[in-house]
């Protein structure tokens, strides 16, 4: 089903080479045709769930042409660019339970133990696997990454101190939580306190000089299985339904992030330079008051905005001067493309802009 062919991969590459030799693996694999996805804004998770699990796996490699009921506009790519941003969001609903923040100062995340109130909960996750390896295969970014753990258990690789520091330095500095510890430890489900033993009889071995070592590390590995094993498993294989996991072997925990959400600083003079203009200059009084207003931040390919993608392959941003005063400006997120009417005033485009971006949903229509 998988084509492998391709150049020698050695893991000391860059990583725009390995994301090179990933997108060509990709592009070698994908189907003829396209696969339609359907879906309300109110109920999105629903919805998705449903149609993602009711494809085989293969066809979610297929080009995707997602429709939101009720709303107009044709998909060149920008409606599954939103469909892909608006689900991984919704993955957070608490209602599902499924995923919890990885720590008090850390909101990337991580599988939640308590998933298992949800009698269909290793479903869910299945389907979560495969919608995240879509996103993968299909270029697309999503709203809220996991913890580098979570990436190093997508990547097989084992788990040490440091990643529980890098969730929670405060909670996770076993190091100087001292000796008077046994090879036990407490966890709290649903108000519901149980105990688990690191090894066998381990609530009557105590932690020594001599055994620490063997504690860090028992400790650090239930810190992340912790009674979530079936779930991990339900991800990593519908993950491997539609990616296979060999695919990543190569990347570190910190490349697949950036592959997943992209980069999230934004460089207003790489935005500005790598902006075209139609009908307006870079000198028009709009313009001038556009870039003064942009604020904020999005998601980023790796190499900024130079590398944005459109419809048809690398499509720069573009300004074009469209419409009349009274009229809104209007995204076209497939092309990158905003028209921006020629505003009299700063405030009279900031207030536009605020009334598109704040009030009406859907901005980008195409």
């Amino acid at each position: 089903m998988f084509h492998t062919k391709g150049p020698q991969i050695a893991y000391e590459r860059s990583f725009r080479w390995k994301l090179a030799h990933f997108r060509y693996l990709c592009q070698s694999n994908a189907l003829a045709s396209h696969v339609k996805i359907t879906v309300s804004r109110q109920t999105l998770f629903e919805d998705s769930f449903q149609q993602i699990m009711n494809f085989k796996p293969y066809d979610l490699r297929r080009r995707l042409y997602v429709i939101f009921r009720g709303e107009e506009g044709l998909d060149y790519g920008g409606l599954a660019r939103e469909w892909f941003f608006l689900l991984s969001h919704e993955v957070l609903n608490p209602m599902y339970c499924l995923f919890e923040y990885a720590g008090k100062n850390n909101y990337c995340l991580q599988i939640n133990p308590a998933s298992t109130i949800n009698p269909d909960h290793l479903t869910y996750f299945c389907c979560i696997g495969r919608f995240i390896a879509m996103a993968l295969f299909h270029g697309k970014f999503i709203d809220t990454g996991f913890s580098l753990p979570f990436y190093k258990r997508m990547l097989n690789k084992k788990l040490i101190l440091k990643d529980l520091e890098s969730i929670d330095p405060e909670d996770n500095n076993i190091e100087e939580c001292g000796l008077e510890m046994f090879f036990s430890v407490d966890m709290e489900i649903l108000g519901k306190l149980s105990s688990h033993d690191l090894k066998e009889d381990g609530a009557n071995i105590a932690v020594t000089e001599e055994n620490k070592e063997e504690y860090i590390g028992l400790m650090a590995e239930w810190r992340f299985s912790r009674g979530v094993e079936s779930q991990t498993k339900a991800f990593l294989d519908g993950f491997n339904e539609v990616v296979p996991l060999q695919w990543l072997q190569y990347f570190d925990e910190k490349e697949l992030e950036v592959m997943l959400c992209g980069m999230q600083e934004v460089d207003l003079q790489d935005w500005q330079r790598n902006t075209v203009y139609r009908h307006y200059t870079r000198n028009s009084k709009q313009i001038i008051w556009f870039w003064q207003f942009v604020t904020g931040t999005c998601r980023l390919p790796l190499g900024g905005f130079s590398e944005l993608m459109g419809s048809n392959g690398p499509q720069k941003f573009c300004i074009e001067k469209v419409g009349k005063e009274t009229w809104l400006p209007r995204s076209h997120t497939c092309f990158n493309r905003l028209d921006l009417p020629p505003y009299k005033s700063f405030e009279q485009l900031k207030e536009k802009l605020l009334f598109a971006i704040e009030e009406t949903e859907g901005f980008g229509q195409e």
